[in-house]
């Protein structure tokens, strides 16, 4: 059983909206289990307006490391208001769970690379890598029409694929950091 607050403004729930709330709340577990703390706000500003009165609900969910704040748009109906929220809470304590899990994929830049030659009229070059590696690559390869940017020595970060005769690069960009010098 999840430790559930719920915090009123303005409001009051009926025994049933107390109880699918609760359901809500403990179903959360079965996305991840080791949340700690559940706090529940709901909260009908201006009371004083009866017709188009809109419930906001707010979920804070204490996790390990943290905490999920789910703040969704108002809704006039408060059944829908607290299933919008829930239905938050879920998606983004599911995102959590993957990314604890080390399920979600760090995406790693492109790596960088030296133009060490540089054919413009043939319309190729090599590339060489860190590791000492050479890299074919193309005219077409060269995003943003920067293939008459380039020169030997020029930063780039690429992509790169098996080629039929070896490794090729198949998007060569002009890494920013290291602008080429003296082109114009």
């Amino acid at each position: 059983m999840l430790p559930l607050q719920v915090s009123l403004r303005n409001v009051t729930l009926s025994p049933e909206m107390e109880a699918d709330i609760r359901e809500r709340a403990n179903a959360l577990l079965s996305y991840f289990d080791r949340v700690t703390a559940c706090r529940v706000t709901i909260e009908l500003p201006n009371r004083r307006r009866h017709s188009g009165a809109l419930h906001r609900v707010r979920i804070d969910l204490t996790v390990p490391g943290g905490e999920i704040v789910i703040r969704r748009r108002p809704h006039e109906d408060l059944r829908t208001a607290v299933q919008i929220a829930f239905n938050a809470a879920r998606r983004r304590l599911q995102d959590y769970a993957r990314r604890k899990r080390g399920a979600v994929k760090a995406h790693e830049p492109p790596p960088v690379a030296v133009v060490t030659q540089y054919y413009p009229l043939a319309g190729y070059g090599f590339l060489t890598t860190p590791d000492g590696r050479d890299v074919y690559f193309d005219k077409n390869s060269v995003l943003d029409d920067g293939f008459d940017q380039l020169d030997v020595g020029a930063e780039v970060r690429f992509t790169e694929q098996r080629g039929d005769k070896g490794p090729q690069a198949s998007t060569v960009v002009l890494h920013r950091a290291h602008e080429v010098q003296g082109k114009g």
